[in-house]
């Protein structure tokens, strides 16, 4: 039989408030990095600071945050075998997530619009065959998994009505050691998948840009998803980095590379952000440039930094990282430093919305 001091302390306990982002400094964005031989996740304000910072078992890549919960998720940087949800407030290791045996993690997971579901992209190891694990919030318990609708499945973001669209960038990959295997009949989409796991569209890149693989992807506010490349072919002639897609609305198409800056990205896409206003941001660490895009398409400006890679949407502009250490503000007039005493970022910079 229930105490009255027991129901007490459960009407207590019900009438407490439920901690979220506010109460772990507002951080704005999430990034990994390595810091002193260590590796750190680091929340950071909208000028740079650091907020918290948390160690992680590894080197991360990705992490994704809870929508209104101060919980974070870092991945492993590819092929992962472990994820770490984190309580931001008290740097505590809510659970340790394990790809269930034959899997991998890819590198980038986010949580369903009311939190209680979080999706990981995985593969199968020996084959690269694509999956999206389902994880329950809050105790992080796989209840199943999906198929990701290509191989290699990299990225993955949120779209309304619970749908997800997935970046297979078609590279089946060595499960020891990253080797490429099929760059001679590699085939990268797009997938659009229902709130149930169905697939609702894809769309492939044309034959001639097979060797582009799909990587990063971007959503603007009206749901249209830009995506970020690395080329896998004989770079002899420019190819595009960047395309646009309108899921269920209209083709995939693909964004021609500046003209006076043509070979500028050596291929390679490492990060992709967009803002409200619909600007487009493309990072090459190889190249050492930050290109800055209309929402068309259409090239506005070309930025060089050393080692730049993370990029997330920062009001009218963009925050960049790279891995020196330094932030950056960036816009399609400048890129201008913010702050350089931060760990030695890795590729992504996440925005917390």
């Amino acid at each position: 039989m229930a105490t009255r001091r027991g129901f007490l302390a459960g009407l207590a306990a019900l009438t407490l408030p439920v901690p979220g982002w506010a109460d772990v400094g507002s951080p704005r964005f999430l990034a990994a990095g390595k810091q002193d031989e260590r590796f750190v996740l680091h929340g950071l304000s909208g000028t740079g600071e650091t907020t918290f910072s948390i160690d992680l078992p590894g080197r991360g890549h990705a992490a994704c945050a809870h929508p209104t919960r101060p919980v974070a998720v870092a991945f492993a940087r590819r092929p992962g075998t472990f994820a770490v949800a984190l309580d931001c407030l008290t740097g505590a290791v809510i659970a340790r997530l394990f790809p269930p045996e034959g899997r991998q993690f890819n590198g980038h997971g986010v949580f369903s619009d009311d939190g209680k579901l979080l999706f990981t992209s995985e593969v199968v190891a020996e084959t690269s065959e694509g999956r999206i694990g389902l994880w329950r919030f809050p105790d992080f318990q796989r209840i199943g998994e999906w198929a990701s609708g290509g191989i290699g499945p990299h990225d993955v973001k949120r779209l309304p009505e619970g749908r997800l669209v997935i970046a297979n960038g078609g590279i089946r990959t060595d499960p020891q050691d990253r080797s490429k295997l099929n760059l001679d009949s590699m085939r990268p989409n797009l997938t659009l998948l229902s709130a149930d796991g169905g697939i609702e569209a894809q769309a492939e890149l044309p034959a001639d840009l097979w060797q582009n693989s799909i990587r990063h992807l971007a959503v603007n506010a009206v749901g249209t998803v830009a995506f970020a490349m690395q080329w896998e072919g004989d770079l002899s002639e420019p190819v595009p980095q960047l395309g646009l897609w309108q899921p269920l609305r209209a083709k995939l198409q693909t964004c021609p590379p500046d003209a006076a800056g043509t070979f500028r990205m050596k291929g390679y896409a490492g990060s992709i952000a967009v803002t409200d206003g619909g600007l487009i941001a493309l990072t090459s660490p190889r190249g050492g440039v930050v290109m800055i895009h209309d929402a068309e398409g259409r090239h506005l400006a070309t930025h060089a930094r050393a080692d730049v890679c993370g990029i997330a949407p920062d009001g009218e502009g963009f925050l960049a990282s790279d891995g020196s250490g330094a932030l950056w503000s960036c816009t399609a007039q400048a890129i201008t430093p913010l702050r350089r005493t931060g760990p030695q970022w890795d590729n992504h910079l996440i925005a917390l919305v």
